[in-house]
């Protein structure tokens, strides 16, 4: 899967939101200033030859709907932050939020329970 710029990022996030849309929708959804319609134009256009998103003509414009799940993306994306940024450890990653403080130890308890619920959902 093709990396996305932060335009691409953001664009596509306004998709999944909306699902099937036309570009006019997803420039409404930009706050002010809004992006000139042909940036965002061409910001789906990329998505659609990155493969991250279908279009259907309708008349002389295209509805564009997401190919690419958010959760699967958000999945590669982070797969891709622990294996070049954590030695490829998920431990190494919570212990470097915990260490800057970025969570908390409830919220490190949470996730433990988490973890047991989902073992438990297993068998």
């Amino acid at each position: 899967m093709e990396k996305l710029t932060p335009q691409e990022e953001e664009a596509m996030r306004w998709i999944w939101q909306m699902g099937a849309c036309f570009v006019k929708e997803i420039v409404a959804h930009y706050p002010d200033p809004k992006p000139p319609y042909t940036t965002v134009a061409s910001v789906v256009k990329n998505l659609e030859r990155k493969k991250y998103v279908t279009s259907r003509q309708f008349g002389n414009t295209y509805q564009y709907s997401p190919l690419v799940q958010e959760s699967e993306y958000k999945r590669i994306c982070m797969s891709g932050i622990v294996r070049n940024y954590f030695e490829n450890s998920y431990k190494e990653m919570v212990t470097f939020f915990a260490k800057e403080r970025k969570i908390s130890a409830t919220d490190l308890e949470d996730i433990l329970r988490m973890i047991e619920k989902g073992k438990h959902n297993r068998t």
